[in-house]
């Protein structure tokens, strides 16, 4: 019977509520899912069929040290999604190149260690702004601030981040996140499967506070995409290095900008939550292209 690792934290080692429907699906395929703790150094990676990364939720505290492991696991089994998807992905510059391809992106502005921490300004045209590093997970150290208000708590953070070396964006806070919220689009196995909305995360100022695990809770609903937001998430996904055939799974998170359009907020490719409790046969469907890529990786 093949298996596969669910690679996941130490804080959920048996995965999180929404992924614990998978080890069941993949069952009803014959193949068996096993939750493992990628920092373990007593796991033997080679012996499964593939590594599926799921929960590894504390990657960002040591990116170097994630991204070593996923180099050794990719060189012993099939991994999913692919080493360099992920490289690319859990630096959020990734953002620049959709950029650069065209793509309806929420504006950004990078601050790389070494700049000048003061010599910058809030996003003009909105009251709002948001200031995050760009390798994080789960809005850890991520702070919504009033563009006219003073900027000292602002320019602290960005310094604080600056300081240990972080790269920094600058990001619009878009007045829609508070009404319509979030739409983020799942592709599983190449195909649109299911979509959910988010609501609001950041309370102004105070956001990083709220940050006591891992990740920020949300407040999740299934959500029909409009065609203008699947459009768009369509295009995203096929930007993925390789095309979105190539990964198992991809999310898509959009916003309406002030024009209604959707734009990206984040194109989620290394261990977003699927939210599979949200769509029927979503866990089936993920399984089943679990099992398709078993199958390619046998001939």
């Amino acid at each position: 019977m093949p298996s596969v690792a669910l690679a996941t934290c130490r804080e959920f080692p048996n995965l999180d509520d929404d992924d614990q429907l998978l080890p069941g699906a993949l069952a009803e395929l014959g193949i068996t899912g096993v939750p493992a703790v990628w920092t373990d150094d007593a796991i033997d990676w080679a012996s499964f069929d593939a590594v599926i990364v799921r929960e590894t939720w504390d990657y960002s505290q040591d990116r170097p040290a994630f991204l070593a492991w996923i180099r050794r696991v990719a060189q012993s089994t099939l991994l999913l999604n692919p080493a360099d998807v992920i490289e690319w992905n859990t630096d959020k510059r990734y953002l620049r190149d959709l950029v650069e391809a065209g793509l309806p992106v929420v504006p950004t502005t990078f601050l790389e260690p070494g700049d000048d921490a003061e010599a910058w300004q809030p996003c003009v045209g909105y009251d709002d702004f948001v200031v995050k590093p760009a390798v994080s997970a789960g809005s850890r150290d991520t702070m919504r601030y009033s563009a006219s208000a003073p900027l000292g708590a602002a320019r602290a953070h960005v310094r604080s981040l600056l300081d240990a070396g972080r790269t920094v964006m600058l990001q619009p806070y878009l007045d829609a996140v508070d009404t319509v919220g979030e739409t983020a689009v799942l592709f599983l196995g190449g195909e649109f499967s299911h979509a959910i909305r988010k609501g609001p995360l950041l309370v102004r100022d105070v956001a990083g506070e709220r940050v006591e695990g891992l990740f920020v809770q949300e407040q999740i609903d299934p959500r029909d995409p409009s065609p203008e937001e699947l459009l768009a998430a369509q295009r995203i996904a096929g930007a993925i290095p390789g095309g979105v055939d190539r990964v198992l799974f991809a999310r898509v998170d959009l916003i309406p900008g002030p024009d209604g359009a959707p734009q990206l907020l984040e194109l989620e490719l290394t261990e977003p939550s699927l939210f599979l409790l949200h769509s029927d046969q979503a866990a089936a469907r993920l399984a089943a292209a679990i099992a398709a890529r078993l199958r390619a990786a046998a001939t």
